[in-house]
């Protein structure tokens, strides 16, 4: 097992709610572009990996014929299946499983995504594996993860307000071994199957009134934030929420906007 407290379903659980208001924000700019890496059809059958609230599952909706999602946590389950509902859209199955056991037939998919959740999997070859397995043969598998959070001011100063808070939180050094690093995410893929593998860096930007509303943003959809919260207790809360709202209101000038970029890795099942 990992040793990645975000690797577990709990911390997602606690921000279902922010998440879901929040997330799209910063989200949406990656979903649409792997959603045009995939060449969807009406009659496209697809599958949303580690759906989260399931964006990416409502932007393809309209566009295919059935979207299959599945993630660890039944809160974001919950929120996905409510806001499919709200939107009239009946084509989406969601439920509560594990993207290391795919809970279906192989050579079921025209397209399979995973949008920031394959990259937190205790077993990334499994996660790799399954989304393969259950692709039909010359379908597109889509994965997102972060690039390193030097390459992101958005990530850096949420990690600057977070040390202001606790000393001890310190901005994440690169992980080469993770999918951080585009060789071994085309490695992964390659390993698992897929040919013709691509990893594409995109970038979005986010900008905030203020440091309140970039606080509020930051704070309502960050499970790491939410497992602090809930580690060290209300009153110790309190005194953080204030040093990283000061860290904030001295360093960032209001609507301007700061990027994030991560890495699209694109691949294909073999027809033979």
């Amino acid at each position: 097992m990992s040793g990645n407290p975000l690797a577990v379903a709990e911390p997602w659980d606690l921000v279902a709610d922010g998440y879901a208001e929040f997330a799209p924000a910063l989200m949406q700019p990656f979903s649409d572009r792997a959603l045009e890496f995939a060449s969807l059809t009406p009659s496209s059958q697809v599958i949303d990996v580690a759906a989260g609230t399931g964006l990416l599952s409502l932007l393809a909706a309209p566009q295919v014929a059935r979207v299959q999602a599945i993630d660890f946590s039944a809160p974001m389950i919950e929120r996905l299946t409510a806001a499919a509902r709200a939107a009239g859209l009946t084509n989406i199955e969601a439920r509560v499983g594990d993207g290391q056991a795919l809970p279906f037939e192989s050579d079921t998919f025209d397209a399979g995504f995973s949008m920031f959740g394959l990259m937190f999997f205790p077993e990334r070859a499994k996660g790799f594996a399954e989304l393969f397995r259950v692709l039909r043969p010359g379908g597109t598998a889509v994965v997102s993860s972060w690039a390193p959070v030097a390459e992101s001011p958005l990530m850096r100063t949420m990690f600057g307000a977070l040390h202001a808070a606790d000393p001890t939180v310190q901005e994440p050094q690169p992980n080469y071994l993770s999918l951080e690093n585009p060789e071994v995410f085309q490695t992964e893929m390659r390993r698992a199957g897929f040919e013709a593998v691509s990893i594409q860096r995109h970038s979005t930007a986010l900008a905030f009134a203020g440091a309140d509303e970039m606080w509020q943003t930051l704070v309502r959809s960050s499970a790491p934030l939410a497992l602090m919260r809930r580690s060290v207790g209300e009153q110790v809360w309190a005194e953080r929420v204030a040093l990283m709202k000061a860290y904030l209101a001295e360093h960032y000038r209001p609507q301007r906007p700061l990027s994030t970029t991560a890495f699209l890795g694109i691949g294909h099942k073999p027809l033979g």
